[in-house]
């Protein structure tokens, strides 16, 4: 793979006009595909194979006009101090707002408040629902302005209007702090490089593969109803292992040219050499993000496979784009050591780590480690261990209004709707009783309502009408609790394990959904595939390691340390989320349980970037093992080489991630604190730490490979032995002045 690399690399630095060109030509393409494409909401939600889908679906057949999974609005009236909502003034006002609402194209039905009972008992709160024939998901941004519209209307009478329910769900921002996350990244870069010019290259590249990637999602969002969300995570990892793959491949050419070699020898041999480092890590990236698609949550795989593919094109511009923009920039590219005439250089520091009498951070680092191996190893795991505690409070749960900032319309009508009528009321249970197969279903509705008015933690119980057939009832279940509460998914459970008795007793089926059922159904789900999930891609990823490292113990390691520091961020988010620690500072107002896919997701993307720095800095040590250094010194080899460009790597990555604890999305802003953790836990404790200290304990162990597995495998040569065998027989610059 190497040689095919190192000639990649030499051809895109030759004919960069060509590769610069293909390149502009589809970010060109993809941005008139993204303004000409149909405008597109959130994906569309459905949970194949849990009870509460399946009653949503059975719904859907018995009650063709029902819209059973169509967006639901509660628009809820408060009266002002000393009056109710029942005086001849606030009456009036109410009605004609639910006239007004009652018009939109997109709405099924409005329920008068006075009509439906949905005054509160002290007279001072009423709630007019509003059902929709589409979901929230798609509902058009004009239905949703003529509902925050007729509501503004009414405060203006002096009225309290708020407006919870999913019909308001609209994209996240990720506010200012995303730019600063790449401005510190810019920062790093500069550093790093000691030059504008070439720190100015991974940021280049990145912004123009994830143009591309989020370009083509938008282009492509309506066709294969994608989400606002899935485009901000194809960005927020995108970016992130764009700067990555790049920085590692820009480096190892100022290296090169360190060592004396030609520009375009020196681009080929960073390609060849880094960059098959690269390959390898964008692999374990892209295995971590399609397993996500074992899970069957439609929406995941969507998001899995849209952020797979923006890091796909990162790795095909750190290959081929960023050897061509080498090229155009020249001798403004310095070599390892010196720095840009604007940064105060220009003249030559001999910094070469290699040829340097004065052993760098890196160095010093890992001969400390080497030396004491036994006493980091035990430190940092009691420090992984620490942090890693919270994570054995962890409650699972998916945001509701309850959850949003108490700034928003949606919590505020959620609070107002929990004074006047209970906790319970913002997470009603739709009991659906199929009683095609009961001999009588009249009287097997009846003892369904009977049996669930008689359990534990209901506050009301609301029978509707059958459908035209008689063969369908739906029954309305008011919890005690809150949905999020665990007496209500206590209360959940208990309704289906009575109904399989009545099942067993009438042959009517009993079904429980509802948008609090199916947060329950889709945490057990998520909960039941993270086991399979992770055998399925920890397996595979240490497959791929086995055949770039030709070891078995370096890839078990690996994967120890990646468990040990996604339990340590897992810790942390509970502590942040779910207790409240640091909530101000994060900007969290809300605590609650953590998100239900951020256990497998966390799984899936910090396993993929962890793999980034194990690749990036054990194929050092492989190269300098393989090329006749002792374990320990190779260990050290690697530190001086790959240490400040993977500490800069990972300080880029976790101020990305940072930036999107801005959003005004939990999901984004959990999603975005969790991966900067992990990456922190991952790069500085375990790559920097944990991996060194079990290197220098295995010695000539960590590189054991079984013989027969040695002639089994394929040589993939990621160290650039070809390269190296190629240039002893005099080759390499010498067929470069041929060419």
């Amino acid at each position: 793979m190497a040689t095919f690399l190192y000639k990649l690399g030499r051809l895109a630095f030759r004919r960069r006009h060509f590769v610069a060109l293909i390149w502009v030509a589809l970010l060109t393409l993809a941005g008139v595909g993204a303004a000409s494409a149909p405008t597109a909401g959130s994906t569309s939600f459905s949970i194949p194979g849990t009870e509460a889908q399946k009653a949503f679906d059975l719904l859907e057949q018995r009650f063709p006009g029902m819209s059973a999974d169509g967006a639901t609005a509660r628009v809820v009236f408060k009266a002002p101090a000393g009056h109710k909502v029942t005086d001849a003034a606030t009456k009036a006002t109410v009605e004609k707002t639910v006239n007004e609402l009652a018009t939109g194209s997109e709405v099924g039905s409005v329920a008068d408040p006075y009509k439906g009972h949905a005054v509160s008992k002290d007279g001072t709160i009423a709630y007019a629902s509003v059902k929709y024939k589409v979901s929230g998901m798609e509902l058009k941004d004009t239905s949703r302005d003529a509902l925050k519209s007729a509501a503004q209307h009414a405060r203006d009478t002096g009225l309290t209007v708020e407006v919870g329910g999913d019909a308001l769900t609209a994209a996240p921002e990720t506010g200012a702090t995303e730019v600063i996350g790449i401005g510190i990244a810019a920062v790093v870069l500069v550093i790093t490089f000691g030059s504008l010019l070439a720190a100015g290259l991974p940021l280049l590249t990145a912004i123009i593969g994830v143009g591309i990637g989020v370009s083509s999602i938008t282009a492509l969002a309506s066709t294969l109803d994608l989400g606002s969300t899935t485009s901000t995570l194809a960005s927020m990892i995108g970016l992130a292992v764009g700067i990555d793959y790049a920085l590692f491949i820009v480096s190892r050419y100022r290296a090169e040219l360190a060592e004396g070699r030609t520009r375009e020898e020196a681009a080929g041999r960073a390609v060849g050499t880094a960059g098959s480092a690269v390959v390898f890590a964008g692999l374990t990236v892209l295995i971590a993000l399609v397993g996500l698609s074992v899970v069957n949550i439609p929406m995941l795989t969507k998001m899995g496979i849209a952020a797979a593919g923006t890091v796909a094109i990162a790795v095909l511009i750190a290959l081929t784009m960023i050897p061509a923009l080498l090229g155009y920039a020249g001798r403004r590219i310095k070599p390892a050591g010196e720095k840009s005439k604007l940064l105060g250089g220009g003249r030559a520091k001999d910094k070469n780590p290699a040829a340097s009498g004065k052993p760098n951070m890196g160095t010093r680092w890992a001969s400390f480690v080497v030396r004491r191996p036994v006493a980091v190893l035990l430190l940092g795991v009691v420090g992984l261990g620490a942090a890693a505690v919270p994570a054995a409070s962890l409650e699972l749960g998916l945001p509701d209004d309850g959850s949003q900032p108490v700034s928003t319309t949606q919590r505020r009508a959620y609070d107002l709707l929990s004074e006047g009528f209970g906790p319970g009321f913002n997470g009603p249970l739709m009991v659906v009783v199929d009683g095609k197969g009961a001999g009588a279903p009249g009287k097997a509705f009846d003892k369904v309502a009977a049996e669930i008015k008689g359990m534990k933690d209901v506050a009301a119980v609301v029978r509707s009408k059958p459908n035209d057939a008689g063969d369908t009832a739906t029954i309305t279940v008011v919890p005690a609790s809150k949905p999020s509460s665990t007496q209500t998914e206590d209360l959940v459970h208990a309704i289906r394990d009575k109904g399989a008795d009545i099942t067993a007793d009438t042959g009517a089926e009993v079904l429980v959904t509802g948008s609090t059922a199916m947060n329950i159904d889709v945490s057990q789900k998520l909960n039941d595939a993270l086991v399979p999930y992770l055998v399925l891609v920890v397996g595979l990823a240490f497959l791929l390691l086995i055949v770039v490292f030709r070891s078995i113990l370096v890839p078990l390691k690996a994967a120890l340390g990646f468990l040990l520091s996604v339990l340590a961020a897992l810790g942390a988010v509970v502590a942040v989320f779910q207790w409240g620690w640091l909530s101000g500072l994060m900007g969290v107002e809300q605590t609650g349980p953590v998100m239900s896919m951020m256990p497998i997701f966390m799984v899936g993307v910090v396993f993929g970037l962890a793999m980034d720095y194990e690749v990036f800095l054990v194929t050092r040590m492989r190269e300098a093992y393989v090329h006749g250094e002792k374990p320990s010194q190779a260990v050290v080899t690697g530190f001086r080489y790959g240490a400040r460009v993977v500490t800069a790597a990972a300080v880029i990555m976790i101020a990305v991630f940072s930036g999107f604890i801005g959003s005004s999305e939990s999901m984004v802003k959990m999603i975005g604190f969790g991966l900067a953790v992990a990456v922190f836990f991952d790069a500085f404790v375990v790559r920097m730490a944990l991996v060194p200290a079990v290197l220098a304990l295995l010695g000539k162990r960590a590189w054991w490979l079984p013989k027969w597995l040695d002639r089994a495998l394929p040589n993939v040569d990621v160290e650039g032995e070809g390269l190296r065998a190629a240039d002893e027989a005099g080759h390499g610059d010498k067929e470069l002045v041929r060419a």
